[in-house]
């Protein structure tokens, strides 16, 4: 009986457990950590946030204020050398397998004072959590093996390498290494997967830093944010409500005058406004003008496309160049590179005032729709029917 444990399971049935109680850990994390705590896009009720806390502390031994302050400090810091695991300064390698060891290293008493408000400072936390951080994990170890017998090590195991895996390693690293970008957003974030099941829907790591305030991960049709559906299910309970997961930009078909509300909408929206100027006008214009490219840049027409509508402060100097090297080749290419950035300089510009903004977009519509490129002065019709959503 010892062997086996009380419950005494099969093979399969001890995998099954093993995961399901890994998956309970990953969605302790996607919801609870980052979702509530570090963004504060999702209210939990108090029972499920002391569940949430209660279980990862059984099976991470990482507390909420460190985990907080720490990625609070990898937004605030993106790619820089204060980013606490940037790949992109600190190379793939370390990140992905030394993940767990850069969050021990990173929790500094600055960092968790600049970063760490808001994060529970009760009783429990004070005595428990915080005071006895490894406690919990070896009270699982005894829970497994009382339960599982001999087969406890092995899932504790597994227990134990999960979020520093999957979490601290993937995630981190791959995220921001590898992957599509729905959004130029301004660091190298990337969509590791459009199925968000394995990591909870962190998986959609791009649409992420895009929308941070977002507690919804998924931004399109084919994409799916597992912890989305967590959250929908726990709020038909009573215990959760998300926070800030609808855009505030509303289409009105028809209309056609600029106003405050349609500066408000697009700069609101910007990263989709700046998808959508991709796939309206670059990409159909880029096709028009192949056909006119010199032999020596249309075999690199798959690099230009990336170019013309990546976030500028990601473009290598190399890459500078050719674009370019193109743009001074091609007029009308340079024309809707121009007029794209300067779409952007509405909410890239500190300080102007919403009439200001107002002026500068009716400007930009009436030089599209002058400009002779049938795309622009589409987009720029499509740009004058945003305003804001109406209120519930």
């Amino acid at each position: 009986m010892w062997f086996n444990g009380l419950l005494d399971l099969s093979v399969m049935q001890l995998i099954l457990v093993t995961l399901g109680m890994t998956h309970v850990t990953i969605v302790s994390v996607t919801l609870y950590l980052h979702r509530h705590s570090a963004h504060n896009s999702l209210d939990l009720h108090p029972a499920l946030k002391h569940f949430f806390r209660f279980w990862l502390w059984l099976t991470t031994a990482q507390n909420t204020k460190e985990w907080t302050a720490i990625h609070r400090k990898h937004h605030a810091k993106c790619e820089t050398e204060e980013d606490p695991h940037s790949p992109v300064v600190l190379g793939i390698r370390k990140v992905l397998f030394q993940g767990a060891e850069l969050y021990a290293e990173s929790a500094t008493p600055e960092t968790l004072e600049r970063y760490g408000q808001r994060t529970p400072e009760d009783w429990v936390e004070r005595n428990v959590y915080s005071r006895y951080k490894m406690l919990g994990i070896a009270l699982m170890a005894v829970i497994n093996l009382a339960l599982f017998g001999v087969h406890g090590i092995w899932i504790w195991a597994v227990q134990m390498m999960w979020i520093p895996v999957w979490a601290a390693g993937v995630v981190n690293g791959i995220g921001h290494w590898m992957g599509y970008r729905n959004y130029e957003c301004a660091d190298n974030a990337r969509n590791i997967s459009p199925l968000g099941f394995l990591i909870g829907g962190e998986e959609l790591h791009n649409n992420h830093h895009t929308y941070p305030n977002s507690s919804k991960l998924s931004r399109r049709w084919f994409e799916v944010d597992i912890g989305w559906g967590y959250i929908r299910l726990f709020q038909l309970f009573g215990l959760a409500k998300p926070k800030g997961y609808r855009p505030i930009a509303h289409h009105v078909p028809g209309k056609l005058e600029v106003d405050v509300e349609t500066v408000q909408a697009i700069a609101n929206n910007r990263f989709d406004i700046m998808r959508q100027y991709r796939k309206r006008v670059m990409e159909p214009v880029l096709r028009q003008q192949k056909s006119l490219m010199d032999d020596e840049i249309r075999p690199r027409y798959r690099k230009l496309k990336q170019l013309l509508s990546r976030e500028i402060t990601l473009i290598q100097p190399k890459e500078k160049e050719t674009l370019e090297s193109v743009l001074e080749r091609n007029a009308v290419l340079r024309q809707i590179y121009e007029k794209s950035h300067e779409l952007q300089a509405l909410w890239r510009q500190r300080g102007l005032k919403p009439q200001d903004k107002l002026n500068a977009l009716m400007e930009w519509c009436r030089e599209a729709e002058a400009s002779g490129i049938r795309y622009l002065e589409e987009f720029a019709e499509h740009l004058r029917a945003y305003s804001l959503r109406p209120s519930a």
